[in-house]
């Protein structure tokens, strides 16, 4: 069972992620009305804000349960493609989260969100969709962990990165997938939309991690100086008796 410091960052994410979305609408709205539908900002925005509202029912979950109505919410308040994408790929991978949250359930989850987005999407790295923001910054996140041995923190970071490059090369490219796809060469040049809200939700994710590690360090320090100012004063003690 997960502790309830990690519902809490959870939530934290979410609050952030509801604000990010909303003040992007807009721009997210302005991508799609050009290769989609039009309406991939307003879905999502929708979304992640039916998914606040259930702020308190979610604080008293286990993180696994927790994601998973983050998932289920999702899928049915996002209208089109994006609610089953986004939702039932959280959905899928919440039960990496059982036992809680730390570095390889991270990788775990992550992993799993990558497979099922691929396999509900039926898209590749190239197709021009939220898929190419996705799978650099798995295969970003796995390398930092497993191989340079990178705090989580880190090993985020450097995936927030992939994901930015990910959305980059969405621009040149010819959609393969969904409305997009229709469009042929007038969909060269435009950022894909999908792809550049997972880039807003995995930054609010590593600000929510930046912002705790850090606390987590303060409080770390202040118990350092307690101790130390422990030690200190029966040393003191320890004179004056003599």
């Amino acid at each position: 069972m997960s502790g309830h410091g990690d519902t809490e960052a959870l939530l934290d994410a979410l609050a952030r992620i509801d604000e990010r979305i909303h003040e992007e609408r807009a721009y997210l709205t302005e991508l799609d009305s050009r290769i989609g539908d039009a309406d991939h900002g307003n879905n999502l925005a929708r979304g992640v804000g039916a998914v606040t509202d259930k702020r308190d029912e979610l604080a008293g979950m286990a993180l696994d349960e927790a994601v998973k109505t983050v998932g289920t919410t999702l899928i049915s308040e996002v209208g089109g493609a994006a609610g089953p994408l986004y939702g039932g790929s959280v959905m899928a991978a919440s039960r990496e989260l059982e036992g809680g949250l730390d570095a390889e359930s991270a990788l775990a989850f992550a992993r799993a969100y990558r497979e099922k987005l691929m396999e509900r999407g039926d898209a590749r790295p190239g197709d021009k969709t939220m898929v190419d923001a996705v799978v650099p910054a798995v295969h970003t996140f796995q390398r930092a962990i497993e191989e340079d041995d990178l705090p989580p923190v880190d090993a985020l970071a450097k995936a927030v990165d992939a994901a930015r490059r990910g959305v980059e090369y969405t621009v040149p490219l010819r959609a393969s997938k969904g409305r997009a796809s229709y469009l042929g060469l007038r969909a060269v040049g435009h950022r894909d939309p999908g792809a550049t809200s997972t880039l807003f939700v995995l930054e609010e994710l590593l600000a929510t991690a930046e912002d705790r590690a850090g606390a987590a360090s303060v409080r770390d320090a202040r118990a350092d100086d307690a101790v130390e100012h422990g030690a200190d004063a029966e040393r003191a003690a320890g004179e004056e008796d003599e």
